[in-house]
């Protein structure tokens, strides 16, 4: 028996260690969603803001603190969305995936929700540091110059700045990022919601911009496990055409909402009514983290008397003042709309069920 189990050990001592899938950790339920159809069944992602919680008001419990700190990735939307993380990130060594800086992400200001066509964008937004335009991001191989640090990734030099893609314990400039960081342990009150002014960070609502992170979470975890970089490109592939395939979809069963101006809780939805030329007609409120003022619902009163639409409610906000606003202008109240997933069970499905969740409300309110 003795030889038989020396013998079993030594077997497994000569023969090749298996490499360990990477930790990951992710912001918010929709990049937990994405992630965790890239991983497949390799391994799950951990979520930080799991069903319910609210990004504005959040604090990092110590378990999520060390879950941070001993992760080998963190995908996350960028600190324009979850800005208490960018400080709770500092001093980590593991690597990051900024889903907002990834090249080729079609970006936007809050307010710009006109109809767009991918194809023809640069992407090119002043005061960003990236023209996705002019960006060649071709990763078979060839060297890309990496913020001047020689940086060999696996073999394949590139330019990850251009992915949205940080080394913790690299010697980065965080005025090239637009990262600042600072320590743990601080309050993660609603005053540090997300401005809104400038850029939307709600970009996970144009299903093209989920597409291309699917690609680009599949090419870091690829980088950190070589072993199994096949299986996430095929699984990111297998991801894209699904997404691919809801979006023509859902497009199609959009197409009776077009030319039916509705309102909305707050501006979040810029990306998806741009995407599938809807019209967001104005918004309760400016922000998700600010109540709105008297003057602005008095005009928001004003234009919606006598002139039927749809006002939709939010998750994770109080509907009273919505359907309070509809009972006074005539107008119809919607159900809850739900732009990051808060209320959906976590796991790989749910993005595809937030963009059908959003078609659904929609629809319901607005179709002729």
């Amino acid at each position: 028996m003795r030889y038989t189990i020396s013998v079993a050990l030594a077997s497994l001592l000569a023969g090749p260690a298996l490499a360990e899938v990477p930790r990951v950790v992710t912001d918010l339920p929709l990049v937990h969603s994405l992630v965790a159809q890239v991983m497949g069944d390799l391994g799950e992602p951990d979520l930080l803001l799991g069903q319910g919680a609210d990004p504005h008001s959040f604090q990092l419990r110590p378990s999520q603190a060390r879950a941070l700190a001993n992760a080998d990735l963190v995908v996350w939307i960028g600190p324009e969305m979850t800005r208490w993380l960018e400080r709770a990130l500092e001093g980590r060594k593991g690597e990051e995936l900024r889903l907002m800086q990834v090249a080729g992400t079609h970006l936007q200001d809050f307010g710009a929700g006109a109809a767009h066509d991918h194809a023809d964008e640069g992407h090119d937004h002043a005061g960003e540091g990236h023209d996705h335009a002019d960006e060649d991001h071709d990763h078979a191989g060839e060297a890309h110059d990496h913020a001047d640090e020689g940086h060999d990734h696996a073999g394949e030099a590139h330019d990850h700045a251009d992915e949205g893609h940080s080394h913790g314990d690299e010697a980065h400039s965080p005025a090239d990022e637009g990262h600042t960081q600072a320590g743990e342990g601080h309050d993660h009150g609603a005053h540090e919601g997300h401005s809104h002014t400038g850029l939307d960070p709600h970009a996970w609502l144009d299903p093209e911009n989920a597409q291309l992170w699917l690609t680009a979470v599949a090419r870091e975890l690829g980088h950190l496990d070589p072993e199994n970089a096949a299986t996430y490109a095929a699984n990111a592939e297998a991801a894209r055409a699904a997404l691919a395939e809801l979006d023509r979809e859902t497009a199609a069963r959009l197409d009776e909402a077009r030319n039916q101006p509705f309102y909305v809780f707050h501006d979040a939805y810029g990306y998806f009514a741009g995407h599938y030329g809807l019209t967001v007609q104005g918004s309760v409120s400016a922000g998700d983290a600010a109540a709105p003022g008297a003057a602005h619902l008095a005009d928001l009163r004003a234009e919606m008397a006598g002139t039927p639409r749809c006002i939709f409610p939010e998750a994770q906000h109080d509907a009273k003042l919505a359907r309070q606003i509809a009972q006074e202008t005539g107008a119809k109240a919607g159900p809850a709309l739900d732009p990051s997933g808060s209320t959906l069970e976590p796991g790989p499905q749910l993005y595809a069920n937030l963009i059908r969740g959003l078609a659904d409300g929609i629809l319901s309110c607005v179709a002729p």
